[in-house]
């Protein structure tokens, strides 16, 4: 779709768009140019979009590549197409001293391709949407997040453990966990739900946590204090408030090579033996999607009552 000139016009389903700097090094240790960035977005669009469908999309941006200053964007900018969905939704407590801001909601491959176009390299949503919450009153989550953060001396390995024995904990209320690594150090765990407030979602996410550091207090903390955090996983609870997002499936990272946040499954979690077997840059993730599909079909089929 993006060749090697700096700019193009083209048509995104049927929508006539223009792709700008096509030739600019965004990741300049590995070369990857905003041009790569846009086919790897626009190749996995259909993946992607499950997951940011109807959820207020929050983008860290980074116009002159990975090595430059970066920007988090939550309102629509400026110059934001019509054909672009937007919502108006309160943000209580936000550091703008805003009580609302206009969103944008990415629920098509157009929209997934005027991002890339923008170096929104990194994904943010939280764990509700839209059509469940009011217009984000009330949000209601149908995920619960858990992020398996490694501390120093730990890696995604120590990860990997840990979540599997996270998975047995949740197996034990009736509730499957879905693994995807988080494209920097550690891995994301989704739980799928029926609608419930934040308010729950983020207790019992806590309860868990708290839970299996009591059991595994050598491997395990769910404080985020970081002098308790050397060669322990600290599992963060804390993205299920309604306000705070999690990076989405297939986004890409702004580090120093393009990696993915990958979903994986439990047969990888548990043969993970080297962080390299759980690094996946675009055309790993590629690859992978011709070979086995999309990992996380069906995240949305079955969700479970919250435990109360």
């Amino acid at each position: 779709m993006a060749g090697a000139q700096q700019q193009l016009t083209t048509e995104v389903d049927g929508q006539t768009m223009k792709l700008t700097n096509l030739g600019k090094v965004l990741y300049p240790q590995t070369g990857f140019t905003k041009a790569e960035v846009i086919d790897y977005y626009h190749q996995v669009a259909e993946l992607l979009l499950p997951h940011l469908s109807d959820r207020p999309l929050t983008r860290k941006r980074w116009p002159d590549g990975t090595e430059a200053a970066y920007f988090f964007e939550k309102n629509a900018p400026r110059g934001t197409p019509a054909w672009v969905r937007t919502e108006t939704l309160p943000t209580p407590g936000s550091s703008t001293g805003r009580d609302e801001m206009s969103f944008v909601v990415c629920d098509d491959v157009q929209t997934v391709v005027w991002l890339a176009n923008l170096a929104a390299l990194e994904l943010h949503v939280p764990q509700w949407r839209i059509g469940l919450s009011d217009k984000g009153r009330d949000p209601q989550a149908d995920l619960i997040v858990f992020d398996l953060d490694p501390g120093p001396g730990a890696t995604i390995v120590e990860c990997c453990d840990v979540a599997l024995a996270l998975r047995e904990l949740l197996n034990h209320f009736g509730l499957e966990g879905w693994p995807k690594t988080s494209g920097n150090k550690g891995m994301h765990l989704y739980v799928p739900i029926e609608p419930a407030s934040s308010r729950q979602t983020s207790a019992f996410a806590k309860q868990l946590a708290e839970q299996l550091a009591e059991a595994l207090p050598e491997n395990v903390t769910a404080n985020m204090t970081k002098a308790l955090r050397p060669n322990k996983v600290f599992i963060d609870w804390s993205q299920n408030a309604s306000a705070k997002t999690t990076l989405a499936p297939y986004s890409l990272r702004g580090s120093d090579e393009p990696r993915v946040s990958t979903p994986i499954d439990w047969d990888e979690v548990a043969s993970a033996t080297s962080p390299e077997d759980l690094r996946f840059l675009p055309h790993d993730v590629l690859a992978r999607i011709e070979e086995y599909g999309d990992v996380l079909e069906g995240l949305y089929d079955d969700p479970q009552p919250l435990p109360t």
